[in-house]
């Protein structure tokens, strides 16, 4: 049975010193996200070699994504609801959890977590601002120790209303009430570079809004109020509900959703395919350059 409540309640972000300061909370859950494209086994090395007290470890690819299916799917689709379930039960996450994840990459795939947990019906996670670096900055507590926790059960109520599929995004493409928001960097978003997929460029009628860009020299995230003037100069008076987020994979899409809504402008619908699925069928339209 799930615990007591916490009396924690972060919802987008948490300085380090406020969470040093609650790590005794019982419903406080740790998952250290650290992870590297070119280097699917780094994050866990790291987290093996140091991590904050109580972290537990959640890889990108084995436990917050799905099987890819070449030729239908990215390279980081969402993980089935019933994988999930089971993957929060492992990490000790209930309902009654405060969760915090962090990464040593500005919440780039941090983000991911709060986002799944989000969609799943859990409100109450928020990322660490400045991640792994920040912690360790400040001297707060590490450890090399693995943790031990008991096992839980979660049940998903799931937001379908977080997420678009790639047909859903075809057809907005032409409709002047929606915005689609490329969280890739600029050059990628033209089709000058693609390190990653076989296919350079972006959706038509999509706009550059790098993920880096919510983030400042030390990795921690921008004012809400620069944040909401950054998206409202991007997306005008666009609803949020009619605002499409999408990256390389789903990945750090969900990084300008968790920094718009901490800006107070709400959630954009994520394209969680994003485009290396969009890629998949050579049917759907590509732009490159600034169209």
């Amino acid at each position: 049975m799930p615990g007591p409540q916490s009396s924690l309640h972060w919802t987008t972000l948490v300085g380090a010193t406020e969470l040093s300061d609650s790590l005794d909370d019982p419903n406080l859950v740790i998952v250290d996200c650290r992870f590297a494209l070119a280097d699917a086994a780094a994050g866990r090395t790291e987290f093996d070699a140091l991590h904050i007290v109580n972290a537990r470890y959640a890889n990108l690819d084995e436990d917050l994504s799905g099987p890819i299916i070449p030729g239908e799917t990215g390279r980081h689709p969402l993980p089935s609801v019933k994988t999930f379930e089971e993957t929060l039960g492992r990490l000790g996450i209930d309902h009654s959890s405060q969760v915090v994840v962090y990464d040593g990459f500005g919440g780039a795939f941090a983000s991911r977590l709060w986002w799944l947990l989000q969609w799943v019906g859990h409100g109450r996670v928020a990322v660490l601002d400045g991640g792994w670096q920040r912690w360790i900055g400040h001297e707060f507590a590490t450890t090399a120790e693995q943790p031990t926790y008991s096992r839980t059960e979660f049940r998903a109520s799931i937001r379908n209303e977080m997420q678009v599929s790639a047909e859903e995004v075809e057809q907005v493409l032409d409709n002047p009430d929606w915005r689609i928001l490329d969280a890739r960097d600029v050059e990628r978003y033209r089709g000058e570079f693609e390190p990653i997929d076989p296919v350079s460029g972006h959706i038509p009628g999509a706009l550059s809004a790098p993920f880096k860009e919510n983030l400042d020299a030390e990795q921690c995230f921008l004012s809400p109020e620069i944040l909401r003037a950054r998206f409202e100069s991007i997306v005008g008076q666009i609803d949020p509900e009619h605002t499409i987020s999408y990256c390389g994979s789903g990945v750090t899409g969900a990084h300008n959703a968790l920094a718009m809504k901490h800006a107070g402008l709400g959630m954009p619908r994520l394209y969680a395919g994003s485009w290396s699925e969009w890629i998949t069928d050579t049917s759907r339209p590509i732009a490159v350059g600034n169209e």
